[in-house]
Formats: structure tokens, sequence, C-alpha cells
């Protein structure tokens, strides 16, 4: 065997030797490390969170949506106490479509299929809006486009009466025209979406057998 030959052996050897060692003090990294294991000894105390974790920890479809700690968080909290299946989230939905069919239902001057949804007082003013675009002989055409925004800003819940009351802010987007008696518009442009914004509080019972939650106050 020639000389070069054994050298290539030899220094193929120390290699093997080298990367042998290297791994035994290194380890094998794979992209992910495990943290090292700390040896056992005395316990050191951590510190305390500065809020209290109750069980589950924090209701994620409350702070999700409102402040964590707020009056409005309360409210909610207590919403859910006076009826577990009550759902922020699923609110909030049922809001959005409230929303288009009450804003809907008075652009056109027909309350009839709202009728339900409506607190007497609000449905009163309503009508009265409608009542004095009659007697000017004025008609809207409108068409919603959809809600550009949606959040939920207030909370209230009356512990004696069990009712609550949350209160929504919307952004909507629509169409709107009006007409007056020989068809002519007076305001507004059929080609241009305009944003409505308004503040809206709906209220119910809390438990109660009736599911359905009434618009109480209307706001801007």
């Amino acid at each position: 065997m020639s000389s070069s030959v054994i050298e290539l052996l030899v220094l193929a050897g120390i290699a093997i030797f080298l990367i042998v060692r290297l791994k035994n003090v290194l380890g094998t990294r794979d992209g992910f490390e495990k943290p090292p294991v700390q040896a056992p000894g005395p316990a050191t105390e951590r510190p305390r969170p500065d809020f209290e974790v109750i069980e589950g920890g924090p209701d994620r479809d409350i702070i999700d949506h409102v402040e964590s700690g707020s009056d409005a968080a309360e409210a909610l909290a207590k919403m859910k106490g006076a009826e577990p299946e009550f759902a922020v989230g699923e609110f909030l939905q049922g809001a959005r479509g409230a929303y288009e069919m009450i804003l809907m239902s008075f652009e056109r001057g027909d309350l009839s299929e709202v009728r339900n949804f409506l607190a007497p007082e609000v449905h009163d003013s309503f009508l009265e809006v409608i009542e004095e675009r009659e007697r000017q002989g004025l008609s809207v055409e409108a068409n919603f486009v959809g809600i550009r925004e949606l959040a939920l800003v207030g909370a209230e819940f009356d512990d004696a009466t069990r009712e609550g009351e949350v209160t929504v802010r919307f952004v909507g987007e629509l169409t709107s025209v009006v007409r007056d008696v020989s068809g002519t518009v007076i305001e507004g442009d059929p080609n241009l979406i305009k944003r409505q914004r308004d503040v809206w509080t709906f209220g119910r019972v809390m438990g109660s057998d009736d599911p359905n939650w009434q618009l109480v106050a209307t706001g801007a």
C-alpha cells in the first residue's frame, strides 16, 4: 500500500473521531431545540400576574369585543350568568342583520315587518318621520350596500329586572334618493354610495322565553 493511501486513511480516521466527539458535546440540531432541563434546586417564586385568572381563563367571547375589566365586560358577564346560552359574537351577528332590516324598512316607509324588533318609543319616532314624508309627498328609494364597521361600544345589566342593554356602533353604506310627487330627485344620487353612521341600543330581559332583542334607543 502506498504511503499516500496510508496517509489518507489516517486523516479519515482522525476526522471521524473528531465528528463523534463534537456530537457528544454539542448534540444534533434539527431546527427545533428543546430548552435545557434545569437541575433540581430550591424553588424560585415566580412573579404573580396583575390579574386574577378564573376557571379556564378570561372569556374571549367578551374581551374580544370590550376591554377586560370594564363596566361593559362586567355587564356582559352578568348577562351570561342570567342566560348561559347568550354569546356576544352571535348577538353581534344578529345585530348586523337587524340593522339592515330595520334601516331599509324605515327607508321604504313600512315598519310592519320589524314591528316586533322595535321598542314602542322607537317605533313611534320612526313612524312620525315616515308620516311626515308622506304628508309632504316625498318618497325614498334606497339600496343597502353593506356594513363597513360594527363595534360594541357599551353594555348594561339591571340586576333587579334582569334586563340587559347592548349598544352597537354601525357604519353602513347605501345609495339613497328622495323624490317629490312628480318623481323628481330632490336629494341624493342613485349612483353615489353614502355612509350612514348610527349608534343603536338593543335591550332584552335575559333568560326570558322571548329570544328577540328590541331596538330601544338610537343615536349617531
